[in-house]
């Protein structure tokens, strides 16, 4: 559907204004030679990969010598510094003279913070962090619409979360300062923050380099316990306790990550859901003639891997920066009273096993980006009385706006519903027993319906994903349909009395 004549003509005068501010900020990327921007394009080029995915992927696997340097930097200021710093570096290197979005969100969030109240600056901060988002979601579907180019969208999905939290955590300190009762700012009481950071620490923690670019996201109170050294050693220097190694918290994400790569090249190459050639302007493999003249079986056995090879590149990227986060031990969760190790939880963002093994969808929301789900737990579920449109609506946006993904959220309550209601009436019945074979059987169905469900997530597009569910015959809503009205007729199990 074209938008109207004179919209269209304000919204490229928009963008040409932006786009004309571009040289002003070329010279702010100073932190990147030239030479080494012209030596990744003659990689680039020789092994024929396009240059934004390799500096995307170069600049994850740079987190790693920084998180080097970072253990090398003494405690206090300076790492706040250096975080900044190297932060800047890694935006400059990924996504050159875009990386200034990050820096003027920040400075004039800052801004905000330092000069209104906090119970404003709770619902302003936040709204301007997301429509800025929601701007740069908008300006790549209108000018890539389908494009995978790589832009500052993704880096600023991880900004609006940090924004977010830190907004709140102002807020929180606030109310529970001055002895208000408010069940949200005591359930985060721990991360709640007396007053507003430096500009250098707030600065340090937005560009926070080992999860500027993909994420997982972590409170600003682990931030400066990490960089104080708090996190490992007390106010008298004293260790908390025996400090673990990092090398195999840091060497088994990596090792895993490299395997998510080498997977998503080889499955993505033989299981494509989209035209390698032309993804934007081709039919989509699974929607060509000749595809969906195979059985359905085949059909839907080829879209089961190619979707598994699409999860390996988020896969990829949450562990290659897991590794680097557990480095400097910013994935550290300290020590427990007794002088124990705690983890190394705090930057751990996907259990693929649990998740591609998950018997339901709740367990498939817990183990999938994990840290993002405790982001709108924290600060939209909790902040909204519970409210799930909220919720739902939240991630929406936050992820865009291709009909695919709305699609996609709109449809897994039916089959959350459906989980619910045979957890009710049919699991009392069977061994609870994750790998008996009614575990076995709800893990094969979730994964079936599950798949069907996210399909349109990838192919975007309204035309596409309904196209893609129609050659499936909508199975997976008709199933959830009379799943309901068979199990709904079922009586309720009574529940054994406890002696």
């Amino acid at each position: 559907m074209s938008l109207p004549e004179a919209l269209t003509k304000v919204l490229d005068q928009s963008i040409e204004f932006v786009y004309a501010l571009g040289p002003i900020f070329e010279p702010t990327v100073f932190l990147v030679p030239g030479v080494v921007r012209e030596q990744v394009q003659a990689l680039s080029d020789a092994i024929g990969f396009d240059v934004e995915t390799l500096n995307y992927c170069l600049g994850l696997f740079l987190c790693y010598p920084l998180a080097l340097i970072m253990n090398t930097i003494p405690y206090g200021q300076l790492r706040h510094l250096f975080s900044f710093l190297l932060g800047a570096f890694l935006l400059q290197f990924t996504l050159g003279v875009q990386w200034i979005h990050q820096l003027v969100t920040s400075l004039i969030a800052y801004g905000l913070l330092a000069i209104l109240p906090r119970q404003t600056t709770s619902t302003l901060v936040p709204l301007f962090a997301m429509l800025y988002l929601v701007m740069g979601h908008l300006h790549r579907q209108y000018t890539n619409y389908l494009g995978y180019d790589l832009d500052f969208t993704g880096a600023q999905m991880v900004l609006t979360q940090k924004l977010y939290m830190i907004a709140y955590n102002l807020y929180d300190g606030e109310v529970l300062s001055q002895g208000k009762d408010s069940k949200a700012a005591k359930k985060c009481s721990e991360y709640a923050l007396p007053q507003l950071p430096n500009l250098i620490e707030f600065l340090g923690y937005t560009f926070c380099f080992s999860n500027v670019l993909s994420g997982p996201v972590f409170e600003f109170s682990v931030y400066r316990d990490v960089c104080s050294g708090q996190i490992l050693f007390d106010d008298a220097g004293k260790p908390r306790g025996k400090i673990p190694s990092n090398v195999w918290p840091t060497l088994r994400p990596l090792l895993t990550s490299l395997i998510n790569m080498g997977l998503f090249v080889f499955l993505g190459g033989m299981f494509p859901l989209n035209d390698p050639s032309n993804p934007q302007g081709s039919t989509p493999v699974v929607l060509t003639a000749d595809f969906l003249a195979k059985p359905w079986h085949v059909r839907y056995g080829y879209m089961w891997v190619g979707l598994l090879a699409v999860r390996q590149k988020y896969y990829f990227a949450w562990k290659n920066s897991e590794g680097a986060n557990n480095l400097w031990y910013a994935g550290f969760q300290g020590f427990d009273e007794e002088g124990k190790p705690k983890g190394w939880e705090n930057c751990s963002n996907m259990n693929i096993w649990g998740f591609e093994t998950a018997s339901n969808v709740q367990t498939l929301s817990k183990e999938w980006n994990k840290k993002t789900s405790v982001w709108l737990t924290r600060y939209v579920y909790i902040r909204t009385n519970g409210s799930l449109i909220a919720v739902y609506s939240m991630s929406a946006f936050w992820h865009g706006f291709y009909p695919g993904y709305y699609l996609f959220f709109m449809s897994i309550p039916m089959l959350t519903v459906c989980e619910r209601l045979g957890r009710k009436k049919i699991s009392p019945y069977f061994s609870k027993e994750k790998w008996s074979l009614y575990g076995i059987v709800t893990i094969l169905f979730t994964s079936l319906a599950v798949e069907y469900m996210v399909s349109p997530f990838p192919l975007l597009a309204l035309d596409r994903s309904w196209n893609n569910w129609k050659s499936h015959y909508f199975f997976g809503h008709i199933g959830c349909v009379v799943f309901y009205l068979i199990v709904s007729v079922l009586p309720t199990p009574k529940k054994e009395k406890k002696e």
